[in-house]
This record gives structure tokens, C-alpha cells and sequence, in this order.
């Protein structure tokens, strides 16, 4: 079937990727401090989810997708990942955090925080409350691994990274129709109040609800082609 020998050939553009980048990274082991393409798309990987004997994406996601924003791949790679020290972060302004403390609350009614995607909270022990949650999240995070993709195009609405955000999310959501590459029954995803994130077996929201061009592919492999063997 096509999608099945389009998902074979994109894990194994994943493969290549990571040979020539030096692996998946553990996002809690990231820093400002490595060297980081300006811009790019980021795939993430969780413990314990797998295709196969090859780690699973469970998230796809690019940055900097209108005119005006300046955000760099870094930056938004850090927003998920959250702060150090003291551990916190901000789910705000990061989906993936939002979505992810969210699910660990619907696992764990004991640990729900009533002002987990509303208004930042007034009252101080919300305060507290919320900070102890988005410190749960950067454990759960910093768990996960990350490969990177270096396009460096401008922002725009036309950008290439968004094509293959786009493109690599459809291809392996299981929303519209099952992939044949399912999450485990633990996955966090499975407690997630967004049916999208649930049905898809990704922390995505867009795009699990359409479908992939498989030309995507041979414009994925000229732009891994590119970076420098090691």
C-alpha cells in the first residue's frame, strides 16, 4: 500500500537524520549553549513508544510559520522543555505542555490544577499549585528526544518547514485512518481530553485530520542530503 511504503520510507529518513545530526538528544540535556540550526523542524520521541525496534514520533513541530515572528528553533524547543532551575515552565506558551499536563491530570484526578488553561491564576496556592504542575511536566518532558531538521527558509505562511511539518504529521496520524503504527496502551496521549490527539497517536492538533502528499518525501531527503556527513 503507498502509505505504508511512505511511512517506511519516513522512518527511514528518520534514521538518516539522526545519523547525520549524532542521534536523538534528550530534551532535559539541551541547552542554548549547543549549536542549534536558526530554523528548522523538531521531531519528538517518548520512552517507551516504538515502531518496531525504531523510536515512534509522537509530536512533529516547526516555529516561526508567520511573517513577523522571530522565534528560533532553539527558542521554541525551550519553551517546551521549560526552565531548569529553578524546574518549571510555561504551558502558555507551549501546546505541548498544555497538552501534556493536561493529560497528567486526567491519568491522576489528585492532581488536577483548576487554572491549567485559563487565566494565570491570582490565588497564591493556584499559584503554587500550577507551578508544582508545569514542574511535573518538564519531568515528563525531559524524558523525551528530539531530532531536528535544519531548513533555514524565512517565516512565511509559504515556508518549506511548514510543508513538511504539514505533511510528516498527516502521513502518520492515525486520525482519518489507522497507520498500521499504533501507540502503546500506556501512552500519556490515550488520557488527553483533545480527540484529536487521542485518535491521531500524536501531540498534534493540525493537520492529523488531513492527508499527506507523498511527493513530501523527496524534498525531505535533498534537505537531510544536505547536512554535512559526520
Amino acid at each position: 500500500m503507498p502509505r505504508t511504503s511512505d511511512l517506511l520510507s519516513f522512518y527511514g529518513l528518520m534514521d538518516e537524520l539522526a545519523a547525520r545530526t549524532g542521534g536523538r538528544r534528550q530534551l532535559a540535556e539541551c541547552s542554548g549553549r549547543m549549536i542549534w540550526p536558526e530554523r528548522g523542524i523538531y521531531f519528538f520521541f517518548e520512552p517507551g513508544e516504538m515502531h518496531g525496534r525504531q523510536p515512534r514520533v509522537v509530536r512533529v513541530g516547526t516555529h516561526a510559520l508567520t511573517a513577523t515572528s522571530s522565534t528560533t528553533l532553539w527558542k521554541r524547543l525551550s519553551q517546551h522543555r521549560g526552565t531548569i532551575s529553578p524546574v518549571g515552565g510555561n504551558h502558555r506558551g507551549s501546546i505541548f505542555r498544555l497538552l501534556v499536563g493536561e493529560a497528567l491530570m486526567r491519568r491522576d484526578p489528585d492532581l488536577a490544577v483548576q487554572s491549567w488553561d485559563a487565566e494565570r491564576p491570582s490565588n497564591g496556592a493556584e499559584r503554587v499549585a500550577e507551578k508544582q504542575h508545569e514542574a511535573r511536566v518538564s519531568g515528563y518532558l525531559g524524558q523525551t528526544r528530539i531530532l531536528c531538521l535544519p531548513i533555514n527558509d524565512p517565516p512565511g505562511a509559504g515556508s518549506l518547514r511548514g510543508v513538511i511539518e504539514r505533511n510528516s504529521i498527516a502521513l502518520l496520524s492515525n486520525y482519518l485512518t489507522p497507520s498500521g503504527i499504533e501507540p502503546s496502551q500506556g501512552w500519556l496521549g490515550q488520557y488527553s481530553g483533545r480527540e484529536k490527539v487521542r485518535k491521531s497517536g500524536l501531540w498534534n492538533n493540525r493537520h492529523v485530520d488531513e492527508t499527506h502528499d507523498p511527493a513530501f518525501l523527496a524534498v525531505f531527503e535533498r534537505l537531510i542530503e544536505r547536512i554535512p556527513a559526520p
